[in-house]
């Protein structure tokens, strides 16, 4: 195997790990006192939204960090994507895992596919598939399995949980399909890092990040934070869209399923949440799931979707 191949396949994971990683450090920076929601999320976007740009200034087309702005239409379109798109599936996600925890939201928000395959059927843009119906059986009985962990009468999380998960996922479907037309014209890290900043500006408006209790605050908790930003955001991005150096999309999609893998690894090993059987046939599922459509992906609806690599 090539050498540049290889490297491309440490990004792409460490990429995935890293996203994983970061949702359960996120649920942990949850559990300790004096942080919130809202806060949280406005200062991982305008942090981490930053930080992505100037990796951008630091490339060949860095002139496409305010060539963006140029267009009226494109302009309009970038805010439209950070306020409904990035700040949306940022926030649902982040809400799902205070109220329930980082596997559980990470897994509910990959059915995001299943949604876009109902939406462009619906849309009669593409023939239901067999494979498309297999695929929505698993997500199906993979959510009911993991939200249920095989019991009928109770839920293994809170419904606030499920219900801010379901919509993560929904978040997320609008995310990869309306970011398809400002990444046919610019780079990833431009549209990502600019729909951060807009989406933390955005909530900011509601809850200032300088207001906060910063007393309040330990060190463990700020380094916590830290490690979300720079490794569970900053470094997934760029290390996920580097691999596309020398993978094919389809390869840098098929590991990054590792993903979810690494969300319910650490929340079950380092949280110690519980976790039964069925919710790990449930996690199966979902992750058979994603692997079909990624081995499908040129017949499959996904196929004209060019992604804007990954939501969380």
């Amino acid at each position: 195997m090539a050498r540049s191949k290889i490297s491309g396949i440490l990004l792409v994971l460490t990429g995935a790990i890293c996203w994983g990683i970061g949702g359960t450090v996120s649920q942990k920076l949850f559990q300790l006192d004096g942080i919130e929601v809202n806060w949280y999320v406005t200062v991982r976007l305008l942090s981490a939204g930053m930080l992505l740009l100037v990796i951008q200034s630091c490339t060949r087309e860095r002139s496409q960090i305010i060539d963006v702005w140029r267009n009226k239409k494109t302009a309009a379109q970038l805010i439209l994507f950070g306020l409904v798109g990035m700040l949306a599936v940022q926030y649902t996600y982040m809400a799902s895992i205070k109220h329930g925890n980082s596997a559980v939201a990470t897994l509910l928000q990959y059915l995001s596919p299943v949604m876009i395959m109902i939406y462009i059927v619906l849309r009669k843009q593409s023939a239901l598939t067999r494979k498309d119906l297999a695929c929505a059986v698993l997500a199906l009985g993979g959510c009911f399995l993991l939200l249920t962990n095989g019991s009928v009468t109770r839920l293994s999380v809170s419904w606030l949980a499920v219900i801010w998960g379901l919509l993560s996922g929904v978040s997320a479907a609008f995310y990869t399909l309306y970011a398809v037309q400002l990444i046919k014209k610019f780079d990833s890290l431009v549209v990502v890092g600019w729909a951060m900043i807009i989406g933390g500006l955005g909530l900011s408006f509601i809850h200032p990040p300088w207001k906060a209790d910063f007393a309040g605050i330990t060190l463990e908790t700020y380094s916590y934070l830290i490690f979300t930003i720079i490794f569970g955001t900053m470094i997934a991005f760029w290390f996920y869209i580097a691999s596309l150096k020398s993978l094919t999309p389809k390869e840098t999609s098929l590991l990054g399923s590792a993903e979810p893998l690494a969300a319910v690894g650490t929340t079950v090993i380092w949280l110690h949440e519980p976790f039964g059987f069925y919710q790990w046939m449930g996690t199966a599922c979902i992750i058979g799931m994603i692997l079909i459509m990624q081995f499908n992906r040129s017949g499959s609806i996904r196929t004209k979707q060019k992604q804007p690599f990954s939501r969380d």
